[in-house]
């Protein structure tokens, strides 16, 4: 099977609209970001895998039940299915900071997702908000990097930065090549 690139994703505050300080802790706390099914529909179109890389420690914490999450993760994939935008895979750390190898900047879920797929990480980008899943993607060997602005910090360098996920298809039409 040969290998192709993909556009790995974070989840809150680039999927869906940042819950602040706090977590998406059931459904109804989880929006779509504006403009993020029309990224993900430029990803496949271009012939890209799409990948969720996602922290979600609220499970680690007792706040809420891998289940819940997995509920959550459910019906954002039927979501964006809707629109045949579904993700390829979801990888998301559950545990608390300094108990697991996976915890970004760990490129842990990046190469286990380059396993899974068989993904070429030299073509790939990925799109986060915080420090950590920029430094995940340099960890990993994943090239290109695209910033959304938020409260988080910013002391590592994306080749792009954006102010809200508004411009990301626009930006991806210019700068996303086909896969092939």
């Amino acid at each position: 099977m040969n290998s192709r690139p993909a556009v790995f994703f974070d989840r809150d505050g680039v999927v869906n609209v940042s819950p602040g300080a706090g977590y998406v802790l059931r459904w109804e706390g989880f929006h779509f970001a504006p403009g993020i099914i029309e990224a993900l529909a430029l990803c496949r179109a271009r012939g890209y895998a799409t990948i969720l890389v996602t922290s979600q420690q609220g499970v680690g914490k007792g706040l809420m039940t891998q289940t819940t999450l997995d509920a959550i993760h459910a019906r954002m994939q039927a979501g964006l299915a809707a629109h045949a935008t579904a993700f390829d895979g979801i990888y998301a750390c559950t545990h608390l900071s300094g108990t697991c190898t996976c915890r970004k900047p760990s490129p842990e879920m990046i190469l286990r997702a380059q396993t899974d797929h068989s993904l070429d990480l030299t073509r790939s980008w990925l799109i986060g908000d915080h420090d950590r899943d920029i430094q995940m993607a340099i960890n990993a060997g994943v090239p290109r990097t695209i910033r959304i602005l938020s409260h988080h910090e910013s002391e590592v360098a994306a080749e792009f930065t954006l102010p809200s996920t508004e411009g990301l298809a626009s930006l991806l039409t210019t700068h996303l090549p086909a896969a092939a």
